[in-house]
């Protein structure tokens, strides 16, 4: 009777968990269709085609994770058949959908170098560059990512000319480009803040003549002139008048290259400050000569 009782109690209860799986499936709550194996079953199979199946059946579901493992397992199973291309193709953007990038841009390029006339090479040049950008990290850190992303996004322009990803690998360069023109201002700011006049001037020189174009190249100007005239200001008094003559030729400079800049009347008091220094200087030579 004992017996008897547990195996009812057995078979309520494993009714009770079918028809709970079951609700869950029609609900749509459930990570695993009915009917379908477990992943440990569907990983340990000799069935190619089936494996095969249920890692397209992972991707789509967007299990990046067990759709990579099995398309690892079946990589060196179906190389060079027909399958083997596609099969590339997922591997590697399931790398690069788990932010595994180092290793998307390695899968990438092999794609590339396998499939170099596939409709497909052209997207995964591009995903190669992209993942260089994906990795560039904030302005403050190592920018070598950054550079990288800008080389092979140009590399990708002039290989695919007529591609509709162009606009993209433009921006995408431009974006790069703003972010070390910002780390490189910061550097030169730096100087600046810390008194060492000299040096900054030199970096927002260097600034400018690196960003020709930049739209704050009038923010780098005035940059330039206030460390020029706080160098000549710190100077010895047999430097002071060259040095400060430099500051009047920045000063002109910049109303002749920005003349409808918010920061000419900035620039203005700073060259008329600068030619009463220039005077002052000028006096005190005639006193000491007399």
């Amino acid at each position: 009777m004992r017996s008897f009782l547990l195996l009812f109690l057995g078979a309520c209860l494993l009714s009770s968990c079918n028809f709970y799986n079951n609700t869950l499936h029609s609900l749509g709550l459930s990570d695993r269709p009915a009917g379908e194996k477990s992943f440990t079953k569907v990983m340990k199979s000799k069935d190619v085609d089936f494996r095969l199946r249920m890692a397209e059946k992972y991707y789509m579901r967007k299990d990046y994770n067990k759709a990579q493992q099995l398309y690892q397992d079946l990589f060196p199973i179906l190389k060079g058949s027909p399958k083997f291309e596609d099969l590339y193709y997922k591997f590697a953007f399931c790398s690069f959908y788990l932010k595994d990038y180092a290793n998307a841009e390695n899968l990438f390029k092999g794609f590339v170098e396998v499939f170099p006339s596939s409709a497909k090479a052209e997207e995964m040049d591009y995903m190669r560059a992209y993942t260089f950008f994906m990795q560039s990290p904030r302005y403050e850190l190592d920018q070598t990512n950054t550079t990288k992303s800008m080389g092979f996004m140009q590399a990708f322009i002039n290989t695919h000319p007529g591609s509709p990803k162009i606009k993209d690998a433009t921006e995408i360069i431009d974006k790069c480009r703003a972010k070390l023109e910002l780390k490189d201002f910061k550097n030169a700011e730096l100087y600046y803040n810390m008194g060492q006049y000299k040096a900054s001037g030199l970096v927002f020189n260097l600034l400018m003549n690196t960003y020709p174009d930049s739209e704050k190249s009038d923010i780098y100007k005035l940059f330039l002139i206030k460390s020029d005239f706080e160098y000549a200001s710190f100077s010895i008094e047999e430097k002071k008048g060259d040095r400060f003559q430099q500051v009047i030729v920045d000063c002109n400079d910049f109303l002749d290259r920005f003349p409808d800049s918010k920061l000419s009347s900035e620039v203005k008091g700073y060259m008329t400050t600068t030619q009463n220094n220039l005077k002052n200087l000028k006096n005190e030579q005639v006193k000491k000569a007399s």
